[in-house]
């Protein structure tokens, strides 16, 4: 069955926001002009696979603090799509617990009852023509009933392997397509962005036949944290950290993102990919590219993704790699006072399994302001504890006019940023310690978000969901990032190819061979 389309219809008039509330400050949007947030047009949030976790945890609680921050425009709907077979009625109990269950800003009443009658559900599988064309029919009539204006997001929360599939049934029904109802369409893609380098360059070049490519946001959540973001503020609105930001002050930087669960129900995903595949090759790198870039011309898309782009395509593998690429595999152990078992004893592991829990691997950036620095990346599951950070290491002072016994506990200077969850910035310097005698010590310094500032910090798909709607593509990487990070990732896998991963126990920072890594070139692994 082939949908007809009619003309666009008059738009009727803007009815009032979903909540009047007062707009609260974002610097972080323009530092300079400190403009207040921006409220996107009409639109419609279509997610594809809204009963899966992602949808119920993270996008259905975004979307209502937004409403709750009065942030959602005159004329918004939220439209589900899933495999399931339900009414609206359904669809809006499931969005409501989810929104009760994962709401930041504290669930009201009042503002559900404006935001339920905003949802729709479409039931239908990936590949059944007749349920997208009722997608179709429905945006159609919502021009009318919700006055979207033609405006639509489409937000891909399914597997990868259906991206394909999705995308040809709205290539096919001209959901995609700006110039069909007159106005925007915009599609977001989960992580991760294909398989490997040629997957991921097929599924770019699908993306932008479907879709031009300025309306192509490649979400990574972790761009959207706040403390991610405050890294630019740090370097580029300070005068006291970008002189030194360099390797004529800098001896190493670390990057550790550390999780203390296992893999879930994530067997079928996990044991495909991998700790590189998963992690690695996105939000560490995208981390990287950030402490490594370039003073950007503005804070903008355009700018931005351009020095990331620079930094990605510097990045050097060692020649060395069977000394500086480590991969893990966490064994049973003890983590939280609780047993834990093996990777291989997961639900719906193979036995046989030699997929990486854990990786770290040694990066050099090769431009002329990092040349001789290492970049140390690492990250894994069953980890002593969930954290996310940077640490810059700096050089140590080259003369130190105390005695050498004065300064024996005296390490080197750093700046840790930390991502989750303890949001914050901890900078570690020598400070003498009180007394008759000239003893200098390390101390630590820490700036902490939670209490520094009166408003809570919004989550990253909340702030994302935002950029989506308004066309922000500032926090997305675009695809030659996406193709960059193949490029370094690749190479590792080739190596790893036919290897059976080192074990670590559950509760332990990662396999034996990832601190000799480290003191192969006389440094150790900053413990979180």
């Amino acid at each position: 069955m082939t949908a007809s389309y009619p003309p666009l219809r008059d738009i009727p008039p803007e009815e009032p926001p979903l909540v009047r509330t007062t707009p609260l400050p974002n610097p972080l949007r323009d530092v300079r002009d400190r403009r207040l947030p921006r409220v996107p047009g009409p639109c419609a949030l279509v997610v594809f696979g809204v009963t899966g976790d992602l949808a119920r945890k993270k996008l259905i609680p975004a979307v209502y603090d937004l409403a709750n921050r009065g942030l959602l425009p005159p004329g918004f709907a939220m439209v589900g799509f899933a495999r399931r077979d339900w009414g609206d009625g359904d669809f809006a109990e499931l969005a409501r617990k989810a929104a009760q269950d994962g709401s930041r800003t504290g669930f009201r009443d009042d503002v559900w009852a404006r935001l339920s009658d905003t949802i729709r559900f479409v039931p239908g599988a990936f590949d059944d023509d007749q349920a997208f064309d009722t997608l179709a029919q429905t945006l159609i009539s919502m021009e009318e009933t919700h006055g979207i204006q033609g405006n639509a997001a489409f937000y891909l929360s399914i597997p990868p392997a259906m991206f394909p599939v999705v995308l040809k049934q709205m290539q096919r029904t001209r959901m995609a397509d700006n110039s069909q109802r007159g106005g925007w369409r915009r599609v977001v893609v989960e992580k991760p962005f294909g398989h490997d380098l040629q997957s991921g360059m097929d599924l770019n070049r699908l993306v932008d036949e479907v879709f031009t490519a300025k309306d192509v946001f490649r979400i990574d959540h972790y761009l959207g944290k706040e403390t991610v973001q405050n890294l630019l503020a740090l370097r580029f609105a300070n005068t006291m950290f970008e002189p030194v930001w360099n390797g004529n002050f800098v001896d190493s930087v670390q990057i550790t993102m550390a999780e203390d669960v296992g893999i879930g129900s994530r067997a079928g995903f996990y044991d495909t990919a991998g700790a590189a595949r998963d992690v690695l090759q996105n939000h560490v790198l995208q981390l990287l590219a950030l402490t490594a870039m370039e003073e950007p011309v503005a804070f903008d898309a355009e700018a931005i993704r351009t020095e990331k782009t620079k930094v990605l395509g510097a990045i050097e593998l060692p020649a060395e790699l069977e000394h500086y690429a480590v991969r893990g595999q966490y064994d049973q152990g003890w983590l939280g006072g609780q047993r834990v078992v093996s990777y291989v004893d997961e639900e719906n592991v193979p036995k046989t399994s030699t997929t990486e829990t854990y990786a770290a691997v040694r990066l050099n950036v090769e431009t002329r302001r990092w040349a001789g620095v290492p970049f140390y990346l690492r990250t894994g599951k069953r980890l002593p504890r969930r954290v996310t950070e940077i640490a810059v290491v700096f050089k140590k002072a080259p003369h130190l006019p105390f005695a050498k016994t004065d300064t024996e506990e005296l390490g080197h200077n750093q700046l840790v940023v930390r991502v989750q969850p303890d949001e914050g910035i901890t900078l570690r310097f020598g400070s003498k310690v009180p007394g008759s005698s000239m003893e200098v010590r390390d101390v630590s310094m820490d700036f902490l978000y939670g209490e520094a500032f009166t408003e809570s910090s919004p989550e990253a798909y909340e702030r994302l969901l935002l950029d989506v709607l308004i066309g922000d593509a500032t926090l997305f990487p675009r695809n030659e990032e996406v193709e960059l990070s193949w490029k370094v990732i690749d190479p590792l896998e080739e190596f790893w190819a036919g290897s059976k991963p080192a074990r670590y126990r559950a509760g332990e920072w990662g396999p034996r061979e990832a601190d000799e890594m480290l003191a192969r070139d006389g440094r150790v692994w900053r413990r979180p």
